[in-house]
């Protein structure tokens, strides 16, 4: 089942956010395998992190990714994101 993650990065500057993405990208394999949408957006406290998944193993399986490298930056460790069951999703053609 799909999950929507809602993740609020107190004190996390987008220059932070960038470092850390190019540091995700540059691991080797697919290390977004089963995200199916992103979005960060810049708040004056931090950062908004919006996120659909596949599934929460596939979740889960970025995130043992993810908190090692977020770690390895300095970056804040906030609280844990809110996960929903996603109803429905599509993506309009473009």
């Amino acid at each position: 089942m799909a999950i929507f993650i809602q993740a609020e990065l107190a004190g996390v500057t987008t220059a932070q956010y960038d470092a850390l993405n190019a540091k995700l990208h540059a691991m080797p394999g697919d290390t977004f395998k089963g995200c199916m949408s992103h979005v960060a957006i810049p708040t004056g406290s931090g950062l908004q992190i919006f996120d659909v998944w596949e599934s929460e193993e596939a979740m889960r399986t970025f995130s043992d990714l993810l908190m090692p490298a977020a770690q390895e930056l300095g970056l804040p460790m906030g609280e844990m994101p809110k996960v929903s069951p996603v109803h429905d999703y599509w993506v309009p053609e473009a």
